[in-house]
């Protein structure tokens, strides 16, 4: 990284004030809690996470200051990619439960506060859903809901009309037998993309949204925005070739080809603002709380900001901030952390609320990916930074990457790929059931197996025992988001700084209200730091707020700002006094 990012990491930059207390609203600084059904908690005694058992428990989310939960998709599917392949937009998949689970869960839901978020699916549907069945038969009402192309003929062999490589690997494209013609999938063969050139699928997902919202879903994760439009078909009705990545050389992976006509066309971000239109149209019919959009992309930071809205159409509340996830690695350094929280705020539209986000369902967990020495640090990260945090279940104890064997590997992403090449492509390992307690299965399922098997580590690493524990990786989640209901962190302006290479700080300030500084030592070595050399207006004493094992200080106890020590991995929330 360059001297100058640096200095201006090291320096003490503007800060950036955010919403009045009255601006605010429920979800602003929000926690949101990423639920992945199948892995949460068993009612039924079949091994696999069910709606009843989210219903049983919701508490346990109340106790860790939850407000809103986005479930993975709980709709009927043949579950080819695990409900990411829709059949029925507006049913629940009988592994899942009922609709009248589903209903049950909400009544629950509210009578604790704690508002409910739908996965929504644009980009396709499963091959086995109704459109695709009357398309593929060519009725005139679906003929054009999903993307058919007849292919080109070369010397005598007929060829998928592009070179485009799916996401989970080799051709875009699948002949149709029946249609005699072949259909786009960006995903899995059984996962047939969309096509929203047509406007009557426009309209028809549009109703999907409109049935769920009434029903009493607060809102949605939307899936894979980038990849709903890819760019327009010519004259002749045929699209060009993606050029290649000359770094990838496997000609089936899908970084083989630089994606430029099959990810971020900009009518996805039109797409965006139409489906908040919904939203705001609910709103208007049902009133009460806002009902929220939030939306994943792993695109490039400019557009991304574009999800937010344009200045005359409202878009996304929440655009996922990846930028941590996908980005900081075991090796990143405080200046790295810094630059990509400065990134996001600095870039931020004016109005605006930030949301951090350390893992999801798709990627490695915090612990894993980073260290478990580090969980503490990154839960402080996103519970402490102004706007929204956003949690993967378990993540809030430490639950750790699963090593599952080719054997025993169900991810499709990972099963079209090879015994050699799975690991780096499977996401299983993070989506293993969700750790309750010491009891058989984790206490997630009486079942003799579980879909995926439960971590090794499940006696030591579970809610009962971490309840137990005073510095436990859950106690300290619990405090930090105990934290969260003071007024500087809701309301108050941020200051964002690297200390040298190892060690990262920020401060949350409001007029009237004690100040909060975050400070994370990210390596192995002791560090000493002078707070006053980076923050104006503290205190020449602080006070801890919140400490994590690492620490040889106690919650209350005093240092003084210009001389805080600071032991290896070491994380703490210090106020002044």
């Amino acid at each position: 990284m360059g001297a100058l990012v640096k200095l201006l990491t090291l320096s003490c930059l503007l800060a950036l004030t955010l919403p009045t207390l009255a601006e605010v609203g429920w979800w602003k600084s929000a926690q949101f809690y990423q639920i992945y059904p199948r892995s949460f908690k068993d009612s039924d005694g079949d091994g696999v996470g069910d709606i009843n058992g989210i219903t049983q428990q919701l508490a346990y989310l109340k106790e860790i200051g939850i407000t809103a939960t986005w479930l993975s998709p709980i709709f009927t599917s043949p579950m080819a990619d695990f409900g990411y392949d829709v059949a029925n937009l507006t049913d629940i998949d009988p592994i899942f439960g009922t609709m009248e689970d589903f209903e049950r869960l909400l009544a629950r839901a509210k009578e604790l506060d704690i508002k409910i978020i739908l996965d929504f699916v644009p980009n396709h549907t499963s091959d086995e859903c109704d459109w695709f069945v009357r398309s593929a038969a060519g009725e005139e009402e679906y003929k054009d809901f999903y993307v058919w192309h007849t292919g080109k003929v070369v010397n005598g062999i007929r060829q998928p009309p592009t070179n485009w490589i799916g996401v989970f690997r080799g051709s875009m494209w699948t002949w149709h037998e029946g249609r005699q013609a072949y259909y786009l999938h960006q995903f899995h063969a059984k996962q047939p993309d969309l096509n929203y050139r047509n406007p009557k699928v426009v309209e028809a997902m549009k109703d999907v949204l409109r049935f769920w919202l009434r029903k009493g879903a607060f809102g949605f994760r939307i899936d894979a925005v980038p990849h709903v439009y890819e760019v327009p078909a010519d004259a002749d009705g045929n699209w060009p070739d993606e050029p290649r990545n000359e770094y990838v050389n496997d000609p089936e992976d899908y970084t083989y080809l630089q994606h430029i006509y099959t990810t971020d066309q900009p009518e996805t971000i039109e797409l965006v603002y139409a489906f908040r239109e919904v939203i705001e149209e609910i709103d208007q019919e049902l009133g009460g709380d806002d009902r929220i959009l939030l939306t994943e992309a792993y695109s490039p930071l400019n557009i991304l900001m574009q999800y937010y809205g344009n200045g005359t159409h409202l878009g996304s509340q929440i655009p996922f901030n990846f930028n941590l996830l996908a980005n900081i690695g075991f090796d990143s350094d405080a200046y790295h952390y810094s630059e990509l929280i400065h990134n996001w705020l600095d870039n931020m539209p004016e109005g605006q609320v930030a949301n951090w986000v350390f893992g999801n369902h798709d990627q490695s967990r915090i612990g894993s990916r980073l260290g478990a020495d580090r969980i503490d640090a990154a839960n402080m990260i996103v519970l402490t930074l102004p706007g929204i945090s956003i949690t993967y279940q378990g993540e809030e104890m430490g639950m750790t990457d699963v090593y599952i064997s080719w054997e025993d590997t169900v991810d499709p992403q990972a099963c079209q790929a090879n015994e050699e090449d799975f690991e780096r492509l499977t996401r299983d390992p993070v989506r293993t059931p969700f750790q309750w307690s010491d009891d058989k299965n984790a206490g997630f399922s009486d079942a003799p197996s579980t879909w995926l098997p439960v971590a090794q580590d499940y006696k030591l690493v579970n809610v009962k025992r971490e309840r137990g524990i005073a510095l436990s990786h859950l106690n300290i989640y619990k405090q930090l988001r105990a934290l969260r209901d003071e007024p500087t962190l809701r309301q108050g302006d941020v200051t964002v700084n690297a200390i040298g290479p190892n060690v990262l700080a920020f401060k949350r300030s409001l007029a009237g209200q004690k100040s909060y500084i975050t400070v994370i030592n990210i390596n192995d070595d002791v560090e000493s730091i002078n707070l006053d050399s980076v923050f104006t207006s503290i205190s020449s004493q602080l006070q801890y707020v919140v400490v994590n094992d690492k620490s040889v200080r106690r919650k209350n106890d005093l240092t003084f700002s210009n001389s805080v020590l600071l032991m290896p991995k070491e994380a703490v929330v210090l106020s002044t006094v």
